[in-house]
């Protein structure tokens, strides 16, 4: 079977039963789960199905967001590209302070920060933990309740946390990016991400081309809020336009 008969098979059975599972794919199409995983990261990527930990879901489900496994292993070469652009935007002095979210596209930074030897700050245990590689780095971890879904610290802690803290840049990831800005589906995490945008001189944020057209049930920045946005392909027209209008600069990696 050619892979585009497989991958539409993939999207009548998702449509028929609103979730498939990578081990159901494999033995139904007997293939290797490895080649049922990258069917389905190019279905993610062409914004037909969202990737989840061991399978995926229709578009637009009110399932729960994607976990972080998940999304480590979706798009990656995209994101991989995306950080490579958005390196180029750190401070040019390498004792600037870098402010971190968490997420599977921010924390492809890592490797970037090699030289730095200003402040990193996160809320990400995660995150922190990889950028302990680079020992001429201070590392800093905000404090609050870490989400088991995105492994993220949140709550009033570290709201309160980021209202003191006036880092030189702030990058970000989004869950979704529509005409009313950026979003994510929780409320704690949305309000750590808006006091990240309040805190910091300059807003990035991160959007791989699967998140065009998403949204989620909180808003935690319109596009006036951010400086720049760094995506992998060519937005839609009405997207693109509303950037401009409000400013953003859009890098495509």
């Amino acid at each position: 079977m050619y892979a585009g008969e497989r991958r539409r098979q993939i999207l009548d059975e998702l449509a028929r039963t609103g979730r498939v599972t990578v081990t159901d794919l494999s033995a139904q199409f007997e293939v290797a789960t490895e080649t049922v995983r990258r069917d389905l990261d190019q279905l993610a990527g062409r914004n037909q199905l969202v990737r989840v930990h061991g399978g995926a879901i229709p578009r637009g489900t009110a399932e729960v967001e994607p976990d972080l496994q998940s999304r480590r292993v979706t798009n990656i070469e995209a994101k991989r590209r995306i950080a490579l652009a958005a390196a180029e935007l750190l401070p040019s002095d390498p004792q600037a302070a870098v402010l971190l979210d968490a997420g599977s596209s921010t924390a492809e930074l890592l490797p970037h920060l090699s030289g730095r030897r200003g402040p990193v700050i996160t809320n990400a245990p995660a995150i922190a933990q990889g950028a302990l590689v680079h020992t001429d780095l201070a590392v800093h971890v905000l404090p609050g309740r870490v989400r088991p879904t995105t492994e993220a610290a949140v709550g009033a802690s570290t709201v309160d946390a980021l209202r003191t803290l006036h880092p030189e840049i702030a990058i970000l990831g989004c869950n979704g990016l529509d005409l009313d800005g950026f979003t994510t589906p929780d409320p704690d995490e949305a309000a750590v991400k808006t006091a990240m945008v309040r805190s910091a001189g300059r807003r990035v944020v991160l959007a791989d081309s699967t998140k065009f057209g998403a949204r989620h049930l909180v808003t935690f920045a319109r596009f006036a809020d951010v400086d720049v946005l760094v995506t992998d392909a060519e937005l839609p027209g009405d997207l693109r336009q509303g950037l401009a209008d409000a400013g953003v600069e859009v890098r495509i990696a």
